[in-house]
């Protein structure tokens, strides 16, 4: 991040703006929430999928009164997911933690004992509204100092808002977890960011990111319930889907061309039909182009991403600086002129360096 300030003031760039390769769209008619999913599946592309902390930012300058997203509950044990707080942590299933809890199982009352402490180095699920000290992740410290233990008692969602406002998050991750264990940590309880509920996203996103309002964790295991916004600080409530409220939809920008072109054309293209190749800054919005690599018809997509000789740095074509990246493997000290960047189509959808003239699908905003 320091590079990327010192090359914006070299550059004359001091303002900072981001890139949304999705726009928000509130209805102020009112509906039930499946007339509300019906009306933006038609005008749009669906009800609100809400990624990250920006998003609820964006919903909450938006937002006059409760107004639905896209978020609903599917009753039934068996659609309880396990999730970390993180987003950008990869989904969990049971058999990757279920050694790490007591026993290998949880708890009977497992209906109501949805968040997860730590206690000598295992997990143990419980309610959400009993208060404990708790462990957030700061991305923003070296690697030594980011998992900061937090020795104020919070509800569960309380210690969640507390580590997205001062760090970054929950601790989230088998990775977290075991650096935890590594330090042979001897607290008594503190919770962690692995939660489970019922909650699904209309677009079929699998984002586990939640802002629930009020210190409440929302399960939705008694009946059907569906997701609101409430206010201007982007925190969510639930109410019954029958209900009749205002809605936010969601316009995606991102399109896959599945012509072939080069770097070049592509680009071309993408300026006379659409707006851009796309550029991509952050993890959220990697998850959101990589969704859509998999229907390319070649194994690479181009994105917006060029090297320059003249400045010895990749940069993405809306002047976006690298602050965010995802390559396959690391510069190897080779001469890049002439070289863009792709995206694999499959796997885990890194960056690879291609020669500007090989043609490829191509991903436009």
């Amino acid at each position: 991040m320091v590079r990327c300030l010192i090359l914006l003031a070299m550059m004359g760039q001091f303002s900072f703006f981001s890139c949304h390769l999705y726009e928000y769209h509130l209805i102020k008619e009112e509906n039930t929430w499946d007339e509300a999913q019906n009306y933006c599946r038609d005008k749009y592309t669906d009800l609100a999928t809400v990624c990250d902390v920006t998003d609820t930012r964006r919903l909450g300058d938006l937002v006059t009164t409760p107004a639905w997203i896209g978020l609903h509950s599917i009753l039934g044990k068996d659609n309880r997911m396990w999730h970390w707080s993180l987003t950008e942590m990869p989904g969990v299933e049971f058999d990757d933690i279920k050694s790490y809890f007591g026993g290998g199982e949880t708890n009977p009352l497992g209906n109501i004992e949805n968040c997860v402490e730590i206690i000598r180095n295992t997990l143990n699920d419980i309610q959400c509204s009993k208060t404990h000290e708790f462990i957030c992740f700061d991305e923003r410290e070296e690697p030594s100092e980011r998992l900061q233990v937090i020795n104020l008692t919070m509800k569960w969602t309380q210690a969640q808002k507390y580590c997205r406002e001062h760090h970054t998050d929950l601790l989230s991750g088998l990775d977290q977890f075991k650096e935890i264990v590594n330090k042979s940590f001897s607290h008594e309880s503190m919770w962690i960011g692995l939660f489970r509920d019922t909650w699904s996203w209309s677009n079929g996103s699998k984002s586990s990111f939640r802002n629930w309002g009020q210190g409440l964790f929302k399960d939705g295991h008694d009946k059907k319930e569906c997701a609101t916004v409430l206010n201007r600080l982007g925190e969510w409530g639930s109410d019954d889907c029958n209900e009749r409220k205002p809605f936010f939809c969601y316009d995606d920008k991102v399109v896959l061309v599945t012509r072939k072109m080069t770097w070049e054309k592509a680009l071309n293209y993408c300026r006379k039909h659409h707006h851009d190749l796309v550029s991509i800054t952050n993890p959220q919005q990697q998850k959101w182009v990589q969704a859509r690599a998999k229907s390319a018809s070649t194994d690479y997509v181009w994105l917006g991403l060029r090297y320059t000789c003249t400045m010895d740095l990749w940069f993405w074509v809306n002047d976006y600086l690298v602050c965010y990246d995802n390559w396959k493997t690391p510069d190897d000290g080779k001469d890049l002129c002439d070289y863009a960047a792709a995206m694999e189509k499959n796997g885990d959808h890194k960056w690879v360096k291609k020669v500007d003239t090989d043609e490829f699908n191509f991903f436009c905003i």
